[in-house]
């Protein structure tokens, strides 16, 4: 069965994470992803190069489902072809800065004028208004700026950002779905249009509902580590083998099955914990005598105890058991043969649809693999 996107061409002029996972996803949809990069290639191809064949594991996991074509943007020669290219696309991808497609006569404006039905897609760190505008911008940066690092760490830990690239993965997604719509509505009337997506503005979105405590207490949430700054019990907490596992009682109904788990039925009397608000104010307290309990077993004896008494838990696993379950290497991992790292592990992306299914069809791409064939396909 056909992809969702099939028949639909994508430029991709984008380099490292952000982009890169708009297009990914386009890609995975059925799309026909044609990669533009310049004569040394994106710069992700030279991050993270750990494998003895000199591939970056950046490029690899980032640009599978996509064609490589080497184009160079800063000679007259690579911008008509760029041109010739977006001329016979459906949709085009770009996160360079501000103004930069422009400057070199390739902005919306510009090649709109010669294919209307284009949808170009801006990926920015910061928007195209504004007092940052110009301002370079990776995942960090942007996490700092949004407030995202001052929800994270503890107290006494300071702000931290997070394990994942939060930044760099929420804005894509926004842009995925704005092409998405955007394709949509040229199905009607047969015009594209500019999608804009700042990852500043996708990743304060992302803090929902966080902003709402704010917007109405006037107060950010406390830097709690793994507690929460509404609900208690919510916290991570250490096993008799020094495991870890993390337990959430978002409702009475977790509450009293985790006490009776526990067997400390007693402290559902107890008036420090009678209610969540009473928790709350008494979280020390209440954290002190859960972890007295929770160091009295293994982790796998709490597992086995937690789970049949239905609470909400899960053991804090680490990348070996993650990748090593069942349920995750069949459900997400699929390997492809690569031309020069050979077999290459890549996670799938966790849509499923029944008639139109996403699919991993190409390998990423070794820099300018078809540019020859693109060139000849679309006669340029």
């Amino acid at each position: 069965m056909s992809g969702v996107l099939e028949g639909i061409r994508v430029l991709d002029l984008t380099q490292m994470v952000a982009g890169p996972l708009c297009t990914l996803l386009l890609g995975d949809l059925g799309a026909d992803v044609i990669k533009v990069e310049p004569p040394d290639g994106d710069s992700s191809r030279s991050i993270g190069v750990n494998r003895p064949c000199g591939e970056s594991d950046y490029f690899l996991s980032m640009n599978r489902n996509k064609r490589s074509i080497v184009v160079d943007l800063k000679s007259p020669g690579g911008v008509e072809v760029l041109k010739a290219l977006a001329a016979r696309c459906d949709v085009l991808v770009e996160n360079f800065r501000p103004g930069t497609m422009e400057r070199l006569g390739i902005g919306y404006e510009s090649l709109t004028a010669s294919n209307p039905g284009l949808v170009y897609c801006g990926l920015t760190g910061f928007g195209t208004t504004g007092p940052y505008r110009d301002r370079p911008a990776l995942d960090p940066i942007i996490q700092a700026m949004s407030g995202v690092m001052q929800l994270t760490g503890t107290p006494d830990s300071g702000p931290l950002k997070t394990g994942v690239l939060l930044s760099d993965f929420v804005p894509p997604l926004f842009g995925t779905i704005g092409v998405l719509g955007a394709l949509y509505v040229r199905k009607q009337t047969g015009v594209g249009q500019r999608v804009d997506v700042s990852m500043l503005d996708a990743t304060v979105f992302s803090m929902v509902p966080r902003e709402a405590f704010y917007f109405s207490t006037g107060q950010a949430p406390e830097r709690l580590g793994n507690a929460h700054y509404q609900m208690a019990p919510w916290n991570a907490y250490t096993t008799r083998d020094g495991r870890h596992l993390i337990v959430v009682s978002h409702t009475e109904k977790y509450w009293l099955k985790l006490l009776d788990a526990l067997d400390l039925g007693r402290l559902a009397k107890d008036p420090r914990f009678a209610t969540n608000r009473d928790r709350l104010e008494n979280r020390a307290a209440l954290d002190a005598q859960l972890g007295e309990a929770f160091a009295e077993d293994t982790l796998e004896g709490w597992t086995r105890r937690l789970s049949d008494a239905d609470v909400l838990f899960a053991p804090v696993r680490d990348f070996d058991e993650v990748f090593t379950d069942p349920a995750v290497r069949t459900s997400i991992v699929q390997s492809v043969a690569h031309p020069t790292a050979g077999e290459v592990p890549l996670l799938r992306t966790p849509m499923k649809l029944s008639e139109t299914p996403v699919s991993i069809r190409r390998a990423p791409p070794t820099l300018g693999q078809h540019t020859d064939e693109i060139l000849a396909e679309l006669s340029l």
